[in-house]
C-alpha cells in the first residue's frame, strides 16, 4: 500500500469517525459544484401568459410555474428575440444574431446566413466535455442541424417550426419513429425528458426540455373538454397543460432527491403570439410577438435551486439570451473558449443571493434591425430613442434633435454600444 494511499483512508476514517455527515457534506459541495441543469423553455410565451408576472386572464393557468418562482428567483426583465429561431441561436451560443447568422426563423436553411454547429461551441457540448450528460426534448428544426451536431447525447424532436401536437410520427436520436394511432407529441417528449433524467440519476445531466406548447395551431389537449373547439378556450387549456408538465418534472426531480442537486430554469422564446395578448395588471404590453418591441422580446425567467436561490426574491436586473450560456457554463465549473467572443453575461451570482454584476443593457436583434436597451432608454438601429421608464406598456419616442438632457446622455451611451458591437459587419467578419 502506498504512503498517499494510506493516508487517504485514515483521513476518510478519521471523518467517518469524528463526524458522520462529513460525507454528506461532502456530496452536497459537489452538487452546489456541479448541479444538473434542467432549462424549459416555452414557445410563445410572453409575460401576458403567466400567472406571477400579472396576467389577468390567464392567472389560474400557471399554479407550478408560480410556485417555481415563490419558491426561487424571478427575473421581470428577460429578453429573447421577438421570433424562435434567433432566440434558440442565442442561448444555444452565448453569441449575438450578427456573430452567428442565427438572424430570422429561415437562417438555418441550407445556403443561409444561419449558425453553424462546426464555427460555434455549442453549450451543449461545453457542458459535455465537463462530464455532463446533455438532452434535447421537443422543438428544434428552427436551428438546424441535428441536436446531435450541436452537443447533445440524445434527443428526441420532430420536424416542424410550429406547433406539433396529435401526429403519428416523431423523430428519436436520428430515426424516426412511427405510431399506427395519434400520439400527443407533447407527451412523448416529455416522457423522454423524464427517462433521460432516471438514466443518468447519478451524474450531472443538462436536459434542454423545448416544448412545442403554446404554440399555433392551438389544438386539444388530453385535458380538454370533449367538444373544445374555441381558439382562446383551447389556448388556456394548452397553457395550462404546458404548466403540469413542469409540474411533473418538479414532481420527479422531488422523488429522485434531485432537487437540491438541480438548477431549474423556465423561460419563453419570445413574447405572446398576435392572436393572444392580453393585459397585465389591467394594461396591454406593447407589441407581441415578431415585433421589435417589449411584447415581441420581453419573456419571463425564473431560476429555482432548492436551498441556493434565494425564496420570492424578485429582481428588475436586465438579461437577454445569450447570458443563459454564461450561466449555465458558470454554475457547471467549466471555462468559456477564450479564442472566441461571447456576448452573455452570467447571473449566476444572483442565483445565489448576491447582487452579481447586473448588464447596463441588452441587445436584441431580428434580420437587418436591431436595438440596444438600457434600463431607461432604447436605441434602434435607425437611431430611433424611445423613453422605456412605463415598459413594457409604453415605448415612448423621443425625437433626435431633442434637448432633454437624459434623452441625450441615453442616446449617447447607447449608440457607444452600438458602435462597439457593429452589427452591421455581419458574421463574415469573425468576432
Amino acid at each position: 500500500m502506498t504512503r498517499t494511499l494510506f493516508s487517504t483512508l485514515l483521513t476518510i476514517g478519521a471523518l467517518l469517525v469524528a463526524s458522520p455527515g462529513a460525507l454528506l457534506a461532502a456530496e452536497q459541495q459537489s452538487a452546489l459544484a456541479k448541479p444538473n441543469i434542467v432549462f424549459i423553455l416555452a414557445d410563445d410565451l410572453g409575460l401576458d401568459g403567466v400567472g406571477c408576472y400579472g396576467s389577468d386572464k390567464y392567472k389560474t393557468q400557471t399554479p407550478n410555474i408560480d410556485a417555481l418562482a415563490k419558491t426561487g428567483v424571478r427575473f421581470e426583465a428577460c429578453y429573447a428575440a421577438p421570433l424562435c429561431g434567433p432566440s434558440r441561436c442565442m442561448l444555444l451560443t452565448g453569441r449575438y444574431a450578427f456573430r452567428t447568422g442565427g438572424l430570422t426563423n429561415q437562417s438555418w436553411r441550407q445556403g443561409g446566413p444561419g449558425a453553424k454547429s462546426k464555427d460555434e461551441y455549442p453549450i451543449a457540448r461545453l457542458l459535455k466535455e465537463n462530464g455532463y450528460a446533455t438532452c434535447q426534448t421537443g422543438k428544434w428544426r428552427q436551428v438546424g442541424e441535428t441536436p446531435k451536431d450541436w452537443g447533445f447525447d440524445e434527443y428526441c424532436t420532430d420536424g416542424t417550426a410550429s406547433g406539433w401536437y396529435w401526429q403519428k410520427n416523431y423523430f428519436q436520436n436520428g430515426q424516426t419513429v412511427k405510431t399506427d394511432k395519434e400520439v400527443y407529441c407533447p407527451d412523448i417528449v416529455h416522457d423522454f425528458a423524464i427517462d433521460f433524467i432516471n438514466r443518468n440519476k447519478d451524474k450531472p445531466f443538462f436536459v434542454y426540455y423545448a416544448t412545442h406548447l403554446v404554440h399555433l395551431p392551438m389544438e386539444r389537449t388530453p385535458d380538454s373538454k370533449p367538444g373544445t373547439t374555441e381558439e382562446r378556450a383551447l389556448y388556456a387549456d394548452n397553457l395550462a397543460y404546458m404548466d403540469k408538465q413542469v409540474g411533473l418534472v418538479i414532481k420527479e426531480l422531488d422523488r429522485l432527491k434531485l432537487r437540491e442537486k438541480t438548477l431549474i430554469v423556465f423561460s419563453g422564446d419570445n413574447g405572446t403570439a398576435a392572436k393572444f395578448p392580453t393585459s397585465v395588471g389591467g394594461r396591454p404590453i406593447s407589441g407581441h410577438k415578431g415585433q421589435m418591441l417589449e411584447g415581441g422580446s420581453r419573456v419571463p425567467l425564473i431560476a429555482n435551486w432548492k436551498g441556493v436561490t434565494p425564496e420570492g426574491k424578485v429582481l428588475k436586473d436586465l438579461i437577454d439570451f445569450s447570458d443563459m450560456y454564461a450561466t449555465f457554463a458558470e454554475v457547471a465549473g467549466a471555462k468559456v473558449p477564450k479564442d472566441m467572443t461571447f456576448d452573455g453575461q452570467s447571473y449566476a451570482p444572483q442565483l445565489r443571493g448576491q447582487p452579481g454584476k447586473p448588464r447596463e443593457w441588452i441587445y436584441v436583434q431580428l434580420g437587418n434591425k436591431w436595438y440596444v436597451r438600457s434600463k431607461d432608454w432604447k436605441l434602434t438601429q435607425s437611431g430611433e430613442l424611445f423613453d422605456m421608464k412605463d415598459a413594457p406598456f409604453v415605448e415612448k419616442p423621443f425625437a433626435a434633435d431633442s434637448k432633454d438632457g437624459a434623452a441625450r446622455a441615453g442616446r449617447e451611451k447607447l449608440q457607444k454600444v452600438l458602435d462597439t458591437l457593429r452589427p452591421a459587419a455581419g458574421k463574415a467578419e469573425r468576432r
